[in-house]
């Protein structure tokens, strides 16, 4: 599980605590996206602190809104696409300034 898969793919592991989870997780060298499945609100929030990605879904997979940034981390890459984060990538401030003869 070592391999970023641009597919529908899961991997499912037994485990026995939370943190063993969140070690394994974050000892992949790609960031991306990881789901969080559980009835556990607390647990929710707690570990999608701790995981070392750009996305987390909890209790749902490849919900999107345009407007919230997506991106990795690590050697998935270090950029982000959204509403603001795509303003600042894909444009180049400039300033012109003019001076009006009369």
């Amino acid at each position: 599980m070592q391999d970023e898969i641009f597919g529908p793919v899961t991997c499912i592991v037994p485990f026995e605590a939370e943190e063993e989870v969140i070690i394994r997780a974050n000892s992949v060298k790609y960031g991306l996206c990881a789901s969080v499945w559980t009835q556990n609100v607390s647990r929710t929030h707690r570990v999608a602190q701790k995981l070392e990605v750009g996305t987390v879904w909890c209790n749902c997979w490849l919900v999107r809104d345009l407007n919230m940034p997506f991106g990795g981390i690590k050697a998935t890459g270090n950029s982000f696409d959204g509403l603001n984060e795509s303003f600042e990538f894909y444009t180049e401030p400039k300033s012109i300034y003019v001076k009006v003869y009369e």
